[in-house]
């Protein structure tokens, strides 16, 4: 029972669905390998705008890594599929260039965690948990995943989770700004949806610049790609999108992006 991930297109969401349930959607070597797979078709579909991440059933959205997985001999345990699969999935979630919305329920705990990280924005139901169990199984947490983690509660909050491996609520984790919104699981999914319909409204080539700002802000300033970031704001007043919103906004009428 290794688990998959689909990957369905619903107007200009695409959703992207972890489905391991017997095992609270943990990740096995093959739906990391999935994972990129999806993440790869929605960034090449030019009908996709925006992409959403989620949990099949009601009891998590991921609970990390699959260990059964994991093989021990003479008292040590590898597990190249993690370390192999989960890195290439973390680098097609980091660079697709479209907004991406974790949805999260139950359980997102240790690797699930470092999915959501990826994710532009995180909504979570108030059964939802969050932890990062590292500490408790020996596991290595490499420099880009304790990044990830810092950027968004800070190194002090960082080194808690870490450092005590504990479980926190919604809507604790919503205090330290791991998560951006709780709400009740029955609207999660409407509330979800509804957002990203708004993002996939606006001008994509906006949206892309964004997320593409925001993402250079946070390299040293010494690496930052000024010239990347320069055209594609560029390429937002050069667009058939800027005349189109500007025509739409004298018109008082809502406008029609083609990401052009």
């Amino acid at each position: 029972m290794a688990g998959c991930v689909h990957s369905t297109v619903d107007g200009s969401i695409g959703w992207i669905t972890f489905d391991h349930p017997e095992r609270h959607n943990a990740l096995s070597p093959e739906m990391w390998a999935g994972l990129s797979e999806a993440t790869r078709q929605h960034a090449a579909d030019s009908e996709v705008r925006v992409v959403v991440l989620r949990g099949a059933g009601d009891q998590a959205f991921i609970s990390g890594a699959d260990i059964s997985t994991f093989q021990v001999e003479d008292g040590a345990a590898t597990s190249s599929g993690l370390a192999q699969g989960g890195g290439r999935a973390f680098q097609e979630i980091n660079e697709i260039q479209k907004p991406v919305i974790a949805m999260i329920h139950g359980h997102c705990i240790g690797g699930g965690l470092a999915v959501a990280l990826c994710a532009d924005l995180r909504y979570a139901s108030p059964e939802a948990t969050f932890g990062i169990p590292a500490a408790r199984l020996g596991v290595g947490y490499d420099l880009a995943g304790v990044a990830a983690l810092e950027s968004v509660v800070g190194p002090a909050k960082a080194k808690e989770i870490l450092f005590t491996a504990s479980r926190y609520p919604a809507e604790e984790a919503l205090a330290m700004g791991l998560i951006d919104r709780v709400c009740p699981q029955a609207e999660l999914e409407a509330f979800v949806r509804h957002q990203a319909e708004r993002i996939a409204a606006n001008a994509p080539l906006t949206v892309r610049s964004v997320k593409l700002i925001s993402r250079e802000l946070r390299r040293p300033s010494a690496e930052r790609n000024l010239p990347a970031v320069h055209q594609a704001v560029a390429d937002c007043f050069e667009s058939e999108d800027f005349g189109e919103g500007v025509r739409a906004f004298m018109e008082k009428r809502s406008p029609v992006f083609k990401g052009r």
